[in-house]
């Protein structure tokens, strides 16, 4: 397993992170634990989960499943999800993140948090307002280094401007969607990472499993899988994508390594890149994205996966 820093800050993290949200969702307590037992096995120190992912079940299987391993590994876990209508619409607001945080402090069962995101922007609230309130916490050691996700590129930029301003704590990491198939973090959010030295952590490098060869253009979905379960995340199963994965699986194919590999090997040869965020539902299938992490893409193959893209046909809304 390869380590890496988180941005610019001293935070290690492993090149591939073990993403929490199946826990209590798709996966029981023991299953869990044994997933997290394989990615200690297998050299993963990082741990991403949050607040909202079961309503907290899922961080309470992986307090449970570290035990003793504890200090061993980078816990991150993430507070204000967006809220329901109701009387309370402020997630990013100081009141909302130091309850959040005692709450998650109990149940993972430990007395800090390695890294802590802001898993939405707050439109409610300023940003000066959220940043003093984590540069607090940090200071009250409940939490080590603060991160975002789901900023755009002038959010990250804004954060980072009050933060030197204020004197407190900065993002040192930003959490945003990014795959083969999903791009558009390159347009500005990428940019903004890179100017402010600003670690980015993929999630759903794997399109949710069209990028692992699961699933098969005019087939149905696998019962089971996370597109037989999700209806929502079904709409990227389109003829075009499956077009593209057919290119891209034949670049894969040519290089010797599988479209799995060149879905999360394309991410981690990436230097802007400290962590790619991936999930498992099984020891097995967490072993199988270890594997496929160790290669890195040089020039030639980047150029190869970029000619895929540019052979794409163009619509009618392209002209």
């Amino acid at each position: 397993m390869e380590y890496r820093q988180l941005g610019r800050s001293g935070l290690t993290v492993s090149a591939l992170g073990l993403g929490c949200n199946n826990f209590g969702m798709r996966i029981d307590q023991e299953q869990s634990a044994a997933v997290v037992h394989r990615a200690l096995d297998s050299g993963i120190t990082f741990f991403d989960t949050a607040q909202m992912y079961g309503q907290g079940t899922s961080e309470r299987f992986l307090g449970a499943a570290l035990g003793a391993r504890r200090s061993d590994v980078v816990v991150a876990t993430k507070f204000g999800a967006r809220r329901p209508d109701g009387p309370d619409q402020a997630p990013g607001s100081r009141r909302n993140i130091v309850r959040e945080c005692e709450q998650s402090l109990r149940r993972l069962g430990t007395d800090y948090i390695d890294l802590y995101y802001q898993h939405f922007h707050d439109p409610r609230t300023p940003i000066e307002e959220t940043l003093g309130a984590l540069d607090d916490l940090v200071r009250q050691g409940k939490v080590r280094y603060i991160a975002s996700s789901n900023l755009a590129g002038w959010q990250l930029a804004d954060a980072d401007h009050v933060a030197a301003n204020l004197g407190s704590a900065r993002f040192i990491g930003s959490q945003v969607e990014w795959s083969l198939l999903k791009r558009a973090a390159e347009a500005e959010i990428v940019p903004a990472c890179r100017r402010f030295d600003v670690g980015i952590v993929p999630y759903f490098p794997l399109a949710s499993g069209l990028l692992t060869g699961k699933y098969t253009a005019g087939r149905a979905f696998p019962a089971g899988s996370r597109m037989a379960e999700v209806p929502r995340l079904a709409g990227d199963a389109t003829e075009e994508n499956f077009a593209l994965i057919d290119r891209l699986s034949a670049v894969a194919r040519s290089l010797d390594h599988t479209i799995l590999e060149l879905a999360i090997c394309w991410l981690l040869s990436r230097s802007v890149v400290s962590s790619v965020i991936t999930g498992a539902t099984t020891p097995e299938q967490l072993s199988a994205n270890v594997d496929a992490s160790g290669w890195r893409l040089g020039p030639e193959e980047f150029a190869a996966v970029e000619e895929a893209f540019a052979s794409q046909p163009r619509s009618d809304d392209d002209a």
